[in-house]
């Protein structure tokens, strides 16, 4: 296993730590029902199932078990 020859400063881990972050979600509003969602995803308004703004399916229910 490799081990480190010399032990590394917090200063220098935290510059190399300095890009590994999360970035925001792309959040689209649909044109048809104002609803914010998450772009290429389908999604559920008042028991509908709506993609790319337009009915999917009707009376949608999810088959949770």
């Amino acid at each position: 296993m490799a081990h480190p020859k010399r032990k590394i400063s917090k200063t220098r881990r935290d510059k190399r730590r300095t890009h590994q972050k999360l970035s925001e979600k792309a959040v689209a509003i649909c044109p048809t029902t104002d609803t914010p969602h998450l772009f290429h995803h389908a999604y559920v308004v008042e028991g509908d199932l709506f993609h790319k703004g337009k009915l999917a399916i009707k009376n949608y229910t999810t088959n949770a078990q």
